[in-house]
């Protein structure tokens, strides 16, 4: 059965508000088509300048012309010889001004990913005017980014720099303030200053590829080591870590935009294929503990494209496919400081070396037409396959594995339709997403564990069995009008029905817990477990199964304002509007409304909160108001020739709060998690209550469960309930900065400080009797014992997570030129963060509120960071490229004290450090290469040739651990701070991966 929220007082209330604002919105974009006429959008590029004629000379057009496909666009030239070109694809162009005297052409340029480009011509005296010899405009292109922190990734950089997988968004950390953390299973993420990866943002060809189920910022990537994009159909991306433009929307942290490449007047195409395995690769700390024995370990990657022409000039197609195969290396070991000749002999040989596999097709496919001059038709769409072992690993047997399905389908429409003056960019776009771990057997799941709580050992079957995702469609209209002098107009507007799904059935497994040092010399014990846990569906409820609709509006319009010749502002304005029936008309079930009444929980008589406040009736919640976000930058030259500029900016940016933050408020009434404790006589787990009851053998049958389930009113089921006030989390952003060029130099330094607030977070409802969270004299020791009667513990979710990051940083940039063939991207960013709790965290359980927690440093940011990333060319045909990235420790929270009187929060750096550069600072230290060499086949083309490339990876086979002993309880665990485990997760030891590709 498959629960539907729809109370019908809401559900109407809703549907006539959406109703309203979509007919008002439509109505909104045709006037704006109308008056305004305006926008490109995110991935989009722009061009404009002035063209200074001598007094008895006239420009009448520019013409621009995309080289590779013969795409053309003609901008009329204005009285004061301005012209502007809006939402540009990313490319090679060069320009025809037609003028009184002629056409003069240009040589070719570059337009780069979201680049706002400037490019004026003095033709002001009669012999340049005159004149039918081509204009060079090598270096004279200006780029007005505004108040934008960020960095340009070029095709190059991606086809050249070393990685460890072929993920585009591996060089993010290219822009200060960015962080690329690759996680235990090999999943990529994306954390720009103190902010989470879910508050980031993706943008393909203008299309947000935001997550709004799961938490890692965007579709597929919350916990998978695949590839959100084939990286044969990145162009290049734009990453940009604060203050962006008001086009963006559903992001307070990182912006990314990307731009897909497209066929060409001329058939392209190239195949690749990577390879790595164990005996490529050092051994792992875990592999150096047993003596140096490697796990199989195996990495390919292949994929193929082509692109060309269908109609010259007209219209062209570009398909790749990209695959990828791997084994990756897991270790199963003892926990609690046990050797695995301390466990029984049936479970000895659990333990050693695994290899995880996991498999993935990408698909990509884009055709685009140009009918008339005037518009250009693209189509494309993306799948995503994917296929995943995980859930073992640590203590966790093979046996605890879960297969992880991984899918994704997205379908793009695009019409650009050009006017005398304007631009009309229509989108309509399709997602359909889906994440289902499943446990790979159905039977009873084991933990076994010290007295004091440590896991020794999980065996048995994983607990729980999930199914998460979206789909739907979305229209978005973007509107440019450059008829205004000194100006072009941005407007536009999105509107998105998008269905959310969430089926989340913990522990669809039960799951036993032993203490297996009790009795004490009773040798190990796995006969009486001291705890069972399991769920089953709440009868005439639902299975767990979560659906709503989820309607989001958004609106924008910006001014790019060209004040004087030296000044700039782009000034914006936008706003959302989200509703999401899963949260507004969601009613709590009677008997959890009954559990939580004053007659039989006075305990919150006395409460710091009112429980009024999180019950929900169906009508009593709003949709939410992502408000109104000013989003203004400047760029001021300080000099004629514009080699120094002044650049800031300030903005505001609404996310979104993640469904799978909201669905667990209707899953605990749909399909609910009993916990029952058996009195065993163990005095480190003794019990009371109507849960604990004596521990009898059928218990680990279906049959016993069924008993338990059914022995209790509430049956131990865990409560919840969200604030009928939710807000919005969002960021404020403020940079400053000075950037120049000097040559082929383009330095920059700058300051940023980031404000996030009303993050979310699930507290701690139970209260004593009293309705204090603390016992007298007492200042760690939260009501666990005092949930209401019959149910298990009860938590309220909330905002409140609050950070600031204050960062300065230096950046230098050279580009790679066929005159000058190398480059060099450097970045050194300075982060001072804090944060209310700790990060990536959001169960708030120690304290009351989230006002009671401590402003501390954030724990998981890296004070120093250090990026740099260069490539040359070098004799006999050879291409060398390095990367290489430096973290200081991050910050680590634990709890210091020895009684709940004087316990804590206390923060220190990680003491992990590792001798480099600038002494002993760096606890992450990832310095690649890649060497490569290319045999051209003239005889095919000039873009023709068989590249054989080796790269590799963690040069100085650095161990970059991980995980950090968490406990600052200086009587227990004097070492806070140190590396708590031998792993290393998904970062690799010194690995030589091996290449070869054709192009032709």
């Amino acid at each position: 059965m498959t629960r539907s929220v729809t109370s019908a007082p809401a559900k109407r209330r809703a549907g006539r508000l959406a109703a309203s604002l979509v007919l008002s919105s439509a109505a909104a974009v045709l006037a704006v088509g109308i008056a305004t006429p305006a926008s490109a959008q995110v991935s989009s590029a722009s061009l404009r300048g002035t063209i200074s004629l001598d007094a008895g000379t006239t420009a009448s057009e520019v013409t621009i012309i995309e080289v590779n496909t013969g795409f053309r666009r003609t901008a009329t030239v204005s009285a004061n010889g301005g012209y502007s070109f809006a939402s540009l694809q990313p490319g090679r162009y060069r320009l025809e001004i037609t003028t009184s005297n002629g056409v003069r052409s240009t040589d070719e340029f570059t337009l780069a990913v979201g680049q706002d480009a400037q490019l004026n011509f003095d033709f002001s005296t009669p012999e340049l005017a005159s004149s039918d010899e081509i204009v060079v405009t090598a270096g004279q292109i200006q780029t007005l980014e505004g108040g934008e922190v960020g960095a340009t990734v070029s095709q190059r950089l991606i086809q050249t720099l070393p990685q460890n997988s072929r993920n585009f968004l591996a060089f993010a950390d290219l822009a200060p303030g960015v962080t690329v953390s690759t996680g235990s299973n090999g999943n990529v993420s994306i954390q720009g200053g103190a902010q989470a990866s879910r508050t980031s943002n993706v943008y393909i060809d203008g299309i947000g590829q935001k997550d709004y189920v799961l938490k890692g910022g965007l579709t597929g990537q919350d916990s998978s080591p695949g590839n959100p994009f084939p990286q044969l159909a990145i162009g290049e991306y734009r990453v940009i870590s604060s203050n962006y433009k008001a086009e963006f929307d559903q992001v307070s942290s990182v912006a990314i935009t990307a731009v897909t490449r497209s066929g060409t007047n001329e058939f392209h195409g190239e195949a690749f294929f990577d390879y790595t395995d164990q005996s490529l690769r050092s051994t792992t700390p875990s592999e150096d503990d047993r003596g140096g024995e490697k796990t199989r370990t195996k990495d390919m990657q292949f994929g193929v494209a082509l692109g060309g022409p269908i109609i010259q000039d007209r219209m062209h197609f570009f398909v790749t496919y990209e695959g990828k195969r791997q084994q990756k290396p897991t270790e199963v070991e003892p926990g609690g400081g046990y050797t695995v000749a301390q466990f029984p002999n049936e479970y000895q040989g659990l333990f050693g070396g695994y290899s995880r596999d996991f498999n993935e097709d990408l698909f990509f496919g884009k055709i685009d037409f140009s009918p008339t001059v005037d518009d250009l038709i693209e189509l494309s769409v993306k799948v995503r396959r994917e296929e995943q072992q995980d859930g073992f690993g640590g203590q966790n047997a093979m046996t605890r594995m879960t297969n992880v399905e991984n899918n994704e389908t997205r379908g793009l429409l695009r019409w650009e339709h050009t006017g005398n003056g304007w631009i009309n960019d229509l989108r309509i776009s399709y997602e359909k997403s889906a994440w289902r771990p499943t446990p790979a057997a159905f039977e009873n799941g084991y933990s076994f564990q010290t007295a004091n709580g440590t896991l020794l050992l999980g065996t048995g079957a994983s607990a729980n069995y999930q199914d998460k995702g979206q789909k739907g469609w979305a229209i978005q209209n973007d509107f440019t009008y450059t008829g205004w002098s000194n100006h072009t107009i941005k407007a536009g507007v999105k509107a998105k029905w998008v269905t959310l799904n969430s089926v989340q059935r913990n522990s669809t497994n039960a799951q036993y817990t032993y203490n297996a040092q009790f009795p004490v010399g009773g040798g190990f014990n796995d006969q009486t477990p001291y705890r069972l846990t399991f769920g089953v569906p709440v009868a005439g409820v639902g299975d767990g199964t979560i659906k709503s609709k989820n309607f989001q509006l958004g609106i924008y319009v910006q001014d790019d304002w060209d004040v004087t010749d030296r000044l700039t502002l782009n000034i914006g304005l936008r706003w959302d509007y989200e509703e999401t029936p899963a949260y507004l008309n969601f009613v709590h079930p009677q008997d959890a409304v009954d559990a939580v009444s004053p007659a039989n929980y006075p305990n919150l008589n006395n409460a710091n909160y009112n429980i009024a406040d999180y019950i929900s009736t169906g009508d009593s919640r709003h949709p939410f108001y992502g408000a109104f976000q000013p989003r203004i930058g400047f760029t001021y030259a300080l000099d004629e020739d514009h080699r120094f500029e002044l650049f800031g900016g300030y903005g505001r940016s609404y996310d979104r709060n993640q469904f799978d933050f909201l669905q667990q408020e209707i899953t605990s009434g749909a399909f609910k998690q009993l916990t029952y404790n058996f009195n065993t006589g163990d005095p480190n787990h003794s019990c009371s209550g109507s849960n604990c009851i004596a521990w009898d053998p059928i218990y680990l049958t279906q049959a016993g469960r069924d008993q338990l389930a059914t022995s209790t009113g509430g049956g131990g089921r865990e409560l919840r309930f969200i604030s009928n006030d939710l807000k919005i989390p969002y960021s404020d952003q403020f940079s400053l900065g000075i950037r120049g060029r000097l040559g082929s130099f383009r330095p920059e330094v700058g300051y940023s400080h980031i404000a996030s607030r009303n993050g979310f977070a699930y507290l701690l409802g139970n209260r004593r009797p009293d309705g204090s969270f603390f016992a007298p004299g007492e200042q760690w020791n939260p009501p666990w014992g005092f949930a209401p009667s019959g149910f298990g513990n009860m938590l309220i979710g909330t905002n409140g997570i609050s950070t600031d990051a204050d960062s300065a940083y230096v950046k230098l940039t050279k580009d790679y030129t066929e005159a000058s063939p190398w480059s060099v991207n450097f970045v050194y960013t300075f982060t001072l963060a804090e944060e209310n709790r700790k990060f990536g965290e959001y169960f708030s359980l120690d304290y009351p509120s989230l006002d009671d927690y401590p402003v501390l440093r954030s724990a998981g940011v890296s004070k120093h960071s250090v990026v740099l990333a260069a490539s040359a060319d070098i004799p006999w045909g050879f291409t060398l490229a390095t990367k290489i990235a430096l973290r200081s420790p991050p910050y680590i929270y634990g709890i210091q004290g020895s009684s709940n009187a004087d316990r804590v929060p206390v923060v220190t750096e990680g003491n992990n450090k590792n001798p480099f550069i600038l002494g002993d600072l760096w606890a992450y230290r990832q310095v690649d290469l890649a060497l490569s060499k290319t045999i051209p086949f003239h005889f095919i083309g000039d873009q023709a040739g068989l590249t054989f490339r080796v790269d590799v990876l963690n040069v100085f086979d650095t161990d970059n651990f991980v995980s950090y002993n968490g406990n600052a309880n200086a009587t227990t665990a004097p070492f806070f701070g140190d590396i708590s485990g031998r792993s290393v997760g998904g970062n690799p030891p010194r690995t030589f991966k091996f290449s070869a590709s054709m192009a032709f």
